[in-house]
């Protein structure tokens, strides 16, 4: 009988031993830096002349890794692959299945601090999120195997005297996989692993920007014994690949991680009958959020203060469920706010490969350019209280950002900025409050800081997101215990590392034998 999941824990680097392990860990990658990785199709390594030049955002000069990219016709290669050995693959045992994802974890875990060096390389993720990172790809692969343990038999469905009835899961072919540079290895190994542990076979597109991060779970999947040709490994440009594979009528479903106007793009295309296709493609997708960190007058206004600027700030805000909003009832809000930009004074900005660093860079030009306008329009709608400016001389830099006495309807406070930008609205009452929190079209996460009972129970119920948290930060939902997912313009409510998450995968199938 497999033993009870329980989440990988994180490590804890005030201990020395582990500092200088994961010291090692990032010498060990910094003699891989510049490798050459080629494109991965039905076990064959193919390098082509065009290549992804992964950089270290924190030191753009710093290539952390070349990677093959693949055209259109290498993409058609790929899906006659996944497709000839999803007819295979779709009758092996799920035990087996489930068996791969457990030693794939296993090797994970034994080389933990090294796949987080490479995040801190690769990400611009200081220690402790790169940690956070692999701890939580290890998560999903331990979890999906169990769950696909509890799915191999169906579901029990009544019968009578005449007849017996069976309804079980099947896979549903091949499937697409397009994955974010946020979470770089926990999202793209949760999406990957999902898909092939429930029988389907996978094109794996990972984001443009950490490329090197999905190559490395390749081989670890190669040596926990995973088939060649069940996952496929072909980056490439969203508009070349993505596109076409989201088009192309043998692909079945379309599992989907970014930003909103990608997301809505994805959907749009695979509601579109293409010639020879004869299902409905699936699209499993999360768009991002807006969220909001609600504190009231009753709160304890510390831990809503240290809420804030951890769920603001961690990762430089690259998080859909990163707290872009802090909505405080008018009679603590000064009180909060100043608390808040006092405990920002204390973070550091540079380069994440030293412990000391707490907020590291923005992905890249396109991520900095994007920020910075909004911080200028910042500056127009709200009091700069801390932060504003950028550099992108070596790296691309910006400081955690705090703009006070913002307006709900300002466009800071209802659009994505998805940066170290936190907004302060002022609130009248509690009821004002989670009307400002659910003005926005979007619904992930959000949290409550408060001691008033009446006014958890009330947010439980209005507060219109997928993920609500109470007297805690809104980032951070571990694998099993807060399945992640959110409304209305944040995706399609998948709860990633829930126990539906699977169901996704897979169709299900009635037999009835007359007796």
């Amino acid at each position: 009988m497999v033993q009870s999941y329980k989440h990988e824990p994180f490590c804890d680097f005030s201990n020395q031993r582990n500092q200088k392990e994961f010291e090692a860990a990032l010498q060990k990658v910094e003699t891989e830096l510049g490798k050459n990785y080629p494109l991965i199709i039905g076990g064959e390594r193919i390098f082509t002349e065009d290549s992804i030049i992964s950089v270290n955002p924190a030191n753009r000069e710093e290539v952390v890794g070349r990677v093959s990219k693949a055209t259109q016709e290498l993409a058609e290669k790929a899906m006659k692959v996944a497709d000839r050995t999803f007819q295979t693959w779709r009758k092996s045992r799920p035990e087996m299945r489930a068996d791969i994802l457990f030693r794939a974890s296993a090797i994970v875990r034994r080389r933990k601090h090294e796949f987080s060096a490479i995040l801190v390389k690769e990400a611009g993720k200081p220690w402790n999120e790169a940690d956070a990172d692999t701890a939580e790809a290890i998560d999903f692969m331990e979890y999906y195997a169990r769950q696909m343990l509890k799915l191999k038999d169906g579901i029990p469905v009544e019968s009578r005297s005449m007849e017996y009835n069976r309804f079980n899961y099947i896979p549903l072919g091949v499937g697409v996989i397009i994955s974010p540079w946020n979470f770089a290895f926990a999202i793209m190994a949760g999406m990957t692993t999902a898909a092939l542990v429930t029988g389907n076979t996978v094109l794996l597109k990972p984001a443009s920007t950490t490329p090197v991060i999905a190559a490395k779970l390749m081989e670890v999947l190669e040596e926990a014994g995973l088939p060649a040709g069940v996952v496929n490994y072909i980056p490439g440009s969203g508009a070349e690949v993505g596109d076409y594979l989201v088009d192309h009528p043998r692909t079945r479903f379309i599992s989907f991680t970014g930003s909103r106007d990608v997301g809505l793009r994805i959907y749009e295309r695979a509601s579109k009958l293409s010639t020879g296709q004869i299902w409905l493609k699936r699209v499993v997708a999360e768009m991002g959020g807006k969220d909001t960190i609600v504190v009231d007058k009753e709160a304890d206004l510390e831990l809503a203060s240290q809420s804030i600027v951890a769920s603001a700030f961690g990762f430089s805000g690259q998080k859909c469920s990163a707290c872009s909003r802090a909505v405080i009832l008018e009679d603590v809000y000064d009180q909060v706010l100043d608390r808040v930009v006092e405990l920002t004074r204390e973070l550091t900005v540079g380069d994440p490969s030293k412990q000391s660093i707490k907020m590291g860079p923005v992905n890249d030009q396109g991520a900095f350019d994007k920020i910075m306008s909004y911080i200028a329009i910042g500056k127009e709608e709200g009091k700069l209280m801390f932060g504003g400016e950028g550099e992108d001389g070596k790296g691309w830099f910006i400081q955690p950002t705090i703009f006070a006495d913002v307006d709900e309807n300002a466009r800071i406070m209802k659009e994505e900025i998805f940066g170290p930008v936190v907004a302060f609205c002022k609130a009248k009452d509690f009821n004002h409050a989670i009307d400002i929190a659910n003005n926005t079209e979007y619904g992930l996460t959000g949290a409550v800081i408060t001691n008033n009972r009446e006014n958890i129970e009330k947010a439980r119920e209005d507060f219109h997101v997928g993920n609500l948290y109470f007297n805690r930060g809104c980032t951070g939902a571990i694998v099993g215990y807060q399945p992640f997912g959110g409304f209305n313009m944040s995706g399609t409510d998948s709860k990633a590392g829930g126990p539906d998450y699977l169901l996704l995968h897979l169709q299900g199938k009635t037999t009835s034998e007359t007796l």
